[in-house]
């Protein structure tokens, strides 16, 4: 792209070279710190691991990163749009490749470029590397020599080879004529099929649509030369689908036909073509960057066509990062010692079938603008859609079990899926016993900002997961609109309870008891008729307190001290309740960290600093989480003198007094808090063991500070903040709230806590 001056070319070599050149790196992931670490990494350690993989070679997928490991193998000679550019100018597209496999499906990948165009030779290679590798994907490897390469390295190897730029591009079409073909009510037995490219894609998506019922009679092949037929010179895999000899031009072929296969070049098909095709045609344009034919002119020529291209700025795009990494994630994680048919047709099924899912949040992100419901343009889900990982690999790995090729079979399917789901969701893990609790319980939670996407997404996914009973406030007209646009399948009634503020019977009654709790604060039955017209904060809250709910959650705009303001006015006011603290926990590679207090008080005071670490490690206690609290300031056990070290301090004598039933230690820095080993070296025999888990911020200032650092620098994923002390009926989250979360807080506020449970008792 660099030698077309265009600006994005020019962004692609800016993006490639800044910072550390290239897209990949290789990290270290078992400690290497000490001279023990290194004893057991290498010598004389690492003989043993290299001992058992001996005698039992399946112990290679415990004991190393292999069943991981997936090489992308090319020799550069058929690269993307750019053809023989040589392996050394394709490195690019290869570390794309491994990244792609990484983001993905977490799958690790070495880019191998290889200097060999003789397929015997180049296969004996790839064939040579079985020992370090999961899986190999071969990639950019010209037809016909690709299927001989791919043929030899599959009857010598025991591990699955697959050429991508075949299969890949094939599963991805079968999806999409899956999904064409139940909107357009026919079947693959009745498909007339016209095919432009004899190629390695072309060929395999032909082989795979046979394998799905097209029958061979009905295929009709063209290339560059034109109609592919047995009276003249053919290479690779053309025979196969011959005519006997010359027969009809493109156009006429095109007469009657039900599916245009194209993986060919610009322009191939013509309007007219297009017309005469049969009701509800099927047009694959799949050529790069140009398709055969633009899908506003075939939509123009047929306004029943269903259009799917290659490009990623029309719909429908026919991409290979829909299937590779999530087959080879099902084929590894089963052992299976190749990919076969009935893996592909199994991957294609769970795409063509995850397109007629609710869109998600993540997806209509990323593709702002675009309506993503089963239909004509949207006959498959789009490559950031985070459910293909779960869904396509444990329908591939099933497959796999079914047709024999699995050497490690998965027992249970159930939390396999669910581990993969956490893969997606960092949150998962650690929220897996607070949404089983949720599930038992079974409370009502109102959603005060029921009009705003994410608590629609929310709701849905509450009645997907069994959690909770949702109560959406929000006008009646908007919700029905909002449902329609994004697609979702929410019914009122059925899925949630609707609180419309301008036409709710209870009204009345809302407004006379927001008056009752407030008039004696400056609020006139006036102003409490607004409030309960306007601010949904404050009708949630007079839900709950009414019991017609058991939680609101509020915050998705605006500002948190404000709702605040409004959760404290109605739900604290008989002394069982009073927001404490908010809590968050940032999840990081290493493991989740909990930090408090974020929201409530701005300097809390040593007293209100205990009741903050008390309440907090209540809650760890929902996770499953032993805490382990560490007072923060800018003191190290002493050394420092000022207001926040001094209130620390404070709240750490006041717990030695009172007692506690948690390790707890300061006041410290945050490194000391973390770090066992520098603790010991500067406080020798600290009551507090490992790595503190729960941080006790000295101000409001620097608890959020630590939270965005860590989100920001660390990649840190957020959960809450959770509201303490007010037994779960009121939870506030912040305006970055993302659906995932959201449904997060939903759980935590279906499942209660125990942070102010025994506040009565407390106070």
């Amino acid at each position: 792209m660099s030698d077309t001056g265009d600006e994005l070319g020019a962004q692609a070599l800016a993006y490639h070279e800044a910072g550390r050149p290239g897209k990949l790196e290789v990290r270290v992931t078992k400690p290497m710190a000490t001279s023990r670490d290194l004893s057991l990494a290498y010598s004389p350690g690492v003989a043993a691991a290299c001992l058992a993989i001996r005698d039992d070679p399946t112990a290679a997928a415990r004991f190393t990163g292999r069943q991981n490991l997936v090489a992308v193998v090319s020799n550069g000679t058929a690269v993307l749009g750019l053809g023989d550019i040589g392996p050394l100018a394709s490195k690019p597209v290869m570390e794309g490749k491994a990244a792609l496999f990484k983001k993905f499906a977490g799958i690790d990948c070495y880019d191998i470029e290889v200097a060999e165009t003789d397929p015997a030779k180049l296969a004996a290679i790839v064939a040579a590397l079985e020992p370090t590798f999961g899986a190999v994907n071969l990639e950019d490897i010209s037809a016909p020599a690709c299927f001989e390469v791919e043929r030899l390295c599959r009857e010598t190897m025991g591990i699955p080879v697959f050429h991508d730029d075949q299969h890949g591009t094939a599963i991805v079409v079968a999806a999409a004529v899956t999904n064409a073909l139940r909107l357009g009510e026919k079947r693959f037995e009745d498909l007339r099929v016209v095919s432009t490219g004899g190629g390695a894609a072309g060929i395999a998506c032909l082989d795979l649509l046979r394998h799905l019922g097209v029958r061979r009679e009905n295929i009709i092949l063209y290339d560059r030369d034109g109609l592919v037929h047995l009276q003249r010179p053919l290479d690779g895999r053309k025979p196969d689908y011959a005519l006997p000899g010359p027969g009809p031009t493109l156009a006429e072929a095109m007469v009657g036909a039900d599916l245009f296969l194209g993986l060919s070049g610009p322009g191939v098909l013509k309007p007219e073509m297009v017309a005469a095709m049969a009701p509800n045609p099927i047009i694959l344009a799949l050529a790069n960057p140009n398709p055969e034919i633009m899908p506003e002119i075939a939509r123009a020529a047929r306004p029943d066509a269903m259009i799917a291209t290659g490009r990623s700025d029309y719909p429908n795009q026919v991409n290979n990062v829909l299937c590779f990494p999530f087959i080879f994630r099902g084929a590894l994680d089963c052992g299976a010692t190749e990919i076969n048919e009935a893996m592909k047709i199994a991957c294609a099924t769970a795409i063509a079938d995850l397109a007629h899912a609710p869109g998600t949040e993540e997806a209509a992100r990323v593709y702002a603008g675009e309506r993503l419901v089963f239909g004509r343009d949207y006959l498959i889900p789009k490559p950031f859609d985070p459910r293909l990982l779960a869904t396509v690999a444990a329908a591939v790995a099933e497959a796999a079990m079914e047709s024999g090729v699995a050497t490690r079979p998965i027992t249970d399917m159930p939390a396999y899926r669910e581990r993969l789901e956490r893969t997606v969701y960092r949150s998962g893990f650690l929220m897996k016993p607070i949404f089983e609790r949720a599930r038992q319980v079974r409370r009502r939670v109102v959603f005060a900002e029921g009009e705003d996407e994410r608590a629609l997404r929310t709701a849905l996914a509450m009645a997907q997961e069994g959690v909770d009973r949702p109560v959406l406030i929000g006008r009646r007209r908007v919700l029905a609109a909002n449902i329609e646009k994004l697609g979702l399948p929410l019914e009122v009634g059925r899925d949630f309870e609707p609180c419309d503020p301008e036409d709710d019977p209870r009204y009345g009654d809302y407004w006379r008891d927001y008056y009752n709790l407030t008039r004696r604060e400056g609020v006139t039955p006036d102003l409490a008729r607004a409030i309960m017209r306007t601010n949904t904060t404050a009708i949630g809250a007079v839900m709950v307190h009414r019991g017609e709910a058991d939680s609101v959650i509020c915050g998705l705009f605006g500002q948190y001290l404000w709702h605040l303001n409004y959760i404290r006015t109605v739900l604290c006011r008989d002394g069982k309740r009073r927001p404490i603290g908010a809590l968050v926990a940032m999840i990081l590679d290493s493991g989740p960290i909990f930090i408090a207090d974020t929201q409530v008080h701005a300097e809390p005071t040593p007293a209100q600093l205990v009741e903050i670490a008390r309440a907090a490690a209540s809650e760890l206690g929902l996770f499953g989480i032993t805490p382990k609290v560490a007072f923060i300031s800018a003191s190290n056990f002493g050394n420092l003198r000022d207001a926040a070290s001094e209130r620390a301090q404070s709240a750490v004598r006041l717990l030695d007094a009172e007692g506690a039933d948690f390790d707890y230690e300061g006041e410290m820095h945050v490194d000391v808090a973390v770090d066992p080993a520098l603790r010991e070296r500067i406080f020798p025999n600290s009551r507090l063991e490992g790595a503190a888990n729960l941080l006790i911020m000295p101000s409001m200032d620097a608890a959020t500070a630590a939270k965005n650092v860590l989100k920001s620098l660390a990649g840190g994923l957020q959960v809450g903040p959770i509201l303490m002390g007010m037994q779960g009926a009121a939870h506030i989250v912040t305006p970055t709230m993302s659906a995932r979360g959201l449904l997060n807080v939903a759980a935590l506020a279906g499942g209660g806590e125990f942070g102010g449970a025994d506040l009565a008792d407390q106070a």
